[in-house]
């Protein structure tokens, strides 16, 4: 059983649906699994043993939400290495804006948690709403192995 804690950045809610769904879907397999909309560096410091998933929608120049920034920053700034910490990111974002832009957010923390030595559990999931318009439908099979990677 892996604890798992799951950072939402969401600007239309987007986001959060499919971070609801996901936490429903890991604590339906027994992993012990926290929402955080608002997340501090405190509540992600928590997990630097264990899993941090982060799931986040892209906005404006392929930037992160304001909800997500915060943490961002913080981690950039204190840069707090955690080679323990092991890590997934659910991209959500509109190709249509442009490859530099297109899922930035989740592409820039992948990033920064890649610079804080975390280890990657799967390969980012890039979900394009301009060809999914349930993200789910894509997140699914991933999540599925994500799962099997925690066992």
């Amino acid at each position: 059983m892996a604890k798992i804690g799951v950072f939402v950045g969401t600007v239309y809610g987007g986001a959060e649906e499919v971070a609801h769904d996901v936490v429903d879907q890991l604590i339906d397999k027994g992993h012990a699994a926290q929402l955080y909309l608002e997340p501090l560096l405190e509540d992600f410091l928590e997990y630097q043993h264990d899993v941090a998933l982060v799931i986040t929608s892209t906005t404006g120049q392929g930037e992160i939400p304001e909800n997500l920034l915060p943490l961002f920053v913080a981690l950039k700034d204190r840069f707090p290495l955690m080679p323990a910490l092991q890590y997934a990111v659910i991209a959500m974002g509109d190709s249509s804006y442009g490859e530099e832009r297109y899922c930035g957010a989740g592409r820039q923390f992948d990033e920064l948690l890649a610079e804080l030595q975390g280890q990657s559990l799967a390969v980012r999931l890039d979900v394009d709403a301009c060809i999914h318009f349930d993200p789910m439908e894509v997140a699914q099979p991933w999540l599925e192995a994500l799962v099997v990677a925690l066992s």
